[in-house]
């Protein structure tokens, strides 16, 4: 405890002067990876300060990703520092399961140019312009065709262009959510929307998932004892865990939202195809009460980094999420939206979908066989019925925080489990996203985990790593 031992100056902040005590030990690795924090109680009585400040100091440190919490065990110093310091490009064969972005290979660059080069000569100089507030209007006249086509009945005037997923997450909350207003989301979830949802002062419900979709009867129980505002969820392949909802689910969720007065934001990256699902319609599609806020992202079937997207809004939320947009970056880029337009009018916009389909399926297919086959008698694989995306349960006792470091020394790099939830009671989950890699390079990193699985399970139960009969903790 000696090294918690501080004088603090009261003329300036207690909390702010024990968190940039903690944080410098954690830089300069005084306080070790996934070494476990004074209890609070035990630190506040130690430094002689009251229990709120050092919840205080906690909580700002797990905000800025210095350590991460378990229920029921206590705070730890997380690996996401050293995760972010780590050179990547010092491995040179490195498997990376960790990107969600598509494979450069795959991105239309000729096509895309020439779209471009269209929106130069016919447009000229007013693409530079700030556009009016929903976008530009050709463009959104040819997304609601585009989404008519998924079974969406909806016209340009609903549509709202956006520049990505989260800044439509991000707009939404703007308009919508006040502090302490309650949001309920899946359990796992994107750590995207749980930081904006946080940043809003919301209250987050969580609400666990299974293998059909979101747990119907719990989501029921919560609804009769709270109220939310909102609830966050991705019915078609989830991220993390691939999972998409069934039929009646999809209706269900309809239905509880008019019953119980809420509004559902959907949040659609790869509806397009259909894997392996019976149902891949987007949840917008049966929504015939207007309690879908729907947005859509492209950055998984085009090129992320276009940064485009669309949020389909009710009518009577249009003014609130509109000024949101406004007020976040006034508009997306015109060159961006006339190139898009270009391109989806004239180069073929169902051809391109039909041929990014065969790419993910032919991966998606091979990857449920290959984990199945080398991973699935030593850990549990959720199923899946189709994306990017698999989410795969360590053994009780060992933490994918600690599974990372040791993966990416063998040379495949993986996501922690810790991402995904808003309170993780046992860190035991890891995502593997094959967006990235080439069918050889899956199976690589596949068998990597495989050929090394036994070596963590024998050496790094409970969060030690028996090295050289040294325990580091």
């Amino acid at each position: 405890m000696d090294k918690y031992k501080l004088e603090l100056d009261d003329n300036n902040s207690k909390y702010i002067q024990i968190y940039n005590h903690i944080k410098e030990m954690i830089v300069g690795e005084e306080i070790k990876e996934h070494e476990k924090l004074p209890p609070i109680r035990k630190l506040a009585d130690f430094i002689s300060v009251n229990n709120a400040t050092i919840v205080k100091v906690y909580e700002l440190l797990e905000k800025e990703g210095y350590v991460y919490k378990i229920i029921g065990s206590g705070t730890f110093v997380s690996s996401i520092k050293v995760n972010k310091e780590v050179n990547l490009e010092n491995y040179k064969d490195m498997i990376h399961f960790d990107s969600g972005n598509p494979s450069k290979d795959v991105f239309p660059l000729d096509n895309f140019k020439s779209a471009i080069n269209m929106a130069l000569e016919n447009d000229g100089a007013s693409i530079f312009e700030y556009d009016e507030g929903k976008g530009s209007e050709e463009l959104r006249e040819e997304l609601s065709t585009y989404l008519k086509k998924k079974r969406i009945n909806t016209n340009k005037d609903n549509i709202q262009i956006i520049s990505g997923a989260q800044q439509g997450i991000d707009i939404v909350c703007k308009g919508l959510i006040n502090y302490s207003d309650v949001v309920f989301v899946e359990e796992p979830t994107y750590n995207g929307a749980l930081e904006v949802f946080k940043s809003r002062g919301a209250k987050i419900i969580t609400i666990p998932m299974l293998d059909d979709g979101i747990d119907i009867g719990i989501l029921k129980l919560k609804l009769e004892k709270i109220k939310p505002k909102l609830i966050y969820v991705m019915p078609n392949f989830q991220n993390p865990s691939g999972i998409s909802y069934s039929e009646y689910k999809k209706k269900k969720l309809i239905e509880l939202s008019e019953e119980y007065d809420f509004y559902i934001l959907e949040d659609d990256f790869i509806s397009d195809f259909i894997f392996d699902s019976k149902d891949n319609r987007p949840l917008k599609s049966y929504d015939m009460k207007n309690r879908v806020i729907y947005i859509k992202s492209f950055s998984k079937i085009l090129m992320p980094g276009l940064r485009i997207g669309i949020v389909d809004i009710p009518r009577e939320l249009q003014k609130k999420i509109l000024w949101a947009k406004y007020s976040s970056d006034i508009s997306t880029p015109g060159l961006i939206q006339k190139s898009m337009y270009y391109y989806m009018k004239y180069f073929n916009w169902e051809e391109y979908l039909k041929n990014i389909d065969k790419v993910y399926t032919k991966k998606y297919r091979k990857t449920k066989i290959l984990l199945e086959e080398k991973l699935g008698d030593k850990l549990k694989i959720y199923k899946s019925q189709g994306g990017l995306n698999f989410f795969i349960e360590l053994p009780r006792g060992y933490s994918s925080q600690i599974f990372y470091n040791f993966m990416l020394e063998k040379g495949v790099c993986i996501t922690p489990g810790t991402y995904f939830f808003d309170n993780i009671m046992d860190d035991r989950f890891f995502r593997i996203n094959i967006a990235n890699e080439a069918i050889e390079d899956i199976e690589k990193g596949i068998t990597i985990i495989e050929n090394n699985l036994e070596e963590f399970i024998t050496s790094y139960k409970n969060g030690e790593a028996i090295r050289s009969n040294k325990i580091f903790y």
